[in-house]
C-alpha cells in the first residue's frame, strides 16, 4: 500500500503549480480569441461586443493567476525564492533561465493587459501594434511552463500546449500576412496627395500648387456666376 503523504508542507507549492497552469490556460485562450477576432475568422452580427468582453476578462483573470503563481512561491519552504527571486529575472537559483523568462512574461502581461483601457489615449493604431506583443507573453509562458514547471514533462501539459499553440501560431502568421497584404496594397502617401482637397461630392482635386494660375482662355470660358480667383 502506498503511504499517505501529508500535503501540508507542499501547500504553497501546490497553489503555485495550480495557479500557474490556470494562468497559462487563460492567457492561451485570451490570445487565441483575440487572434480569431483580429483575423476576422470569428465574425457574427451582434457577437463582437461579447467576444471583446470575454477577451478582456480572460486576460485579466490570467493576470490574477500570474500574480497568485508568483506570490504563493514566497511560502514555499523548499524553494525559498524571496522577493528578489520572484521579481528579478534570472536571480533565482532554481532553473534561472526558465524562471527568468517567466518573470519577463509576467511583466509584459502586466504592461499589455491593462493597455486596452488606455487605447484612446495612446491611439488605436499604436495600441494595436503594442497589443500584438501579447503573443510573446504566451510564448514566454509556454517556455517557462515546460522548462521550469514540475509538470513540464507530463503528457497532459504538452497536449494543452499543442492544442492551443498550433492554432495560435497559425492565426498569428495569418494576421501578419493580412497586415503585409494591406500595407502592400495601400497607395503611397506623398505631400502632394496629402494636400489634395476632396469636395463633398467625392471628387478628388489636384493640389493647388499643381494647378497653376488660370489662363486667359480659361478666364473667358468660365461661367459668369463662378468667381475667378487666383490660387
Amino acid at each position: 500500500m502506498t503511504p499517505r503523504v501529508d500535503p501540508q508542507p507542499y501547500l504553497w507549492w501546490l497553489v503555485s503549480r495550480a495557479s500557474g497552469i490556470v494562468a497559462l490556460a487563460l492567457i492561451s485562450c485570451s490570445v487565441l480569441l483575440g487572434l480569431l477576432m483580429a483575423t476576422k475568422l470569428l465574425r457574427r452580427k451582434g457577437l463582437n461586443r461579447t467576444l471583446v468582453r470575454l477577451h478582456e476578462q480572460l486576460a485579466l483573470a490570467g493576470l490574477v493567476g500570474i500574480a497568485v503563481h508568483g506570490a504563493s512561491l514566497l511560502g514555499d519552504h523548499w524553494l525559498k525564492p524571496g522577493i528578489t527571486g520572484i521579481l528579478v529575472p534570472f536571480a533565482i537559483a532554481y532553473r534561472p533561465q526558465y524562471t527568468g523568462l517567466g518573470i519577463i512574461a509576467g511583466y509584459l502581461a502586466l504592461l499589455l493587459g491593462p493597455s486596452y483601457y488606455l487605447r484612446r489615449r495612446i491611439g488605436t493604431r499604436r495600441w494595436r501594434s503594442l497589443h500584438r506583443a501579447t503573443v510573446l507573453v504566451w510564448a514566454l509562458g509556454v517556455v517557462h511552463a515546460l522548462g521550469a514547471g514540475s509538470d513540464g514533462s507530463t503528457v497532459w501539459l504538452r497536449a494543452l500546449v499543442i492544442v492551443t499553440g498550433v492554432p495560435i501560431v497559425y492565426l498569428f502568421a495569418l494576421r501578419m500576412l493580412q497586415s503585409a497584404t494591406r500595407a502592400a496594397g495601400r497607395p503611397a502617401s506623398t505631400p502632394a496627395t496629402r494636400r489634395a482637397a476632396v469636395d463633398h461630392g467625392g471628387r478628388s482635386h489636384a493640389p493647388r500648387a499643381a494647378r497653376g494660375k488660370p489662363t486667359d482662355n480659361e478666364r473667358r470660358n468660365r461661367p459668369v456666376d463662378v468667381p475667378v480667383t487666383d490660387p
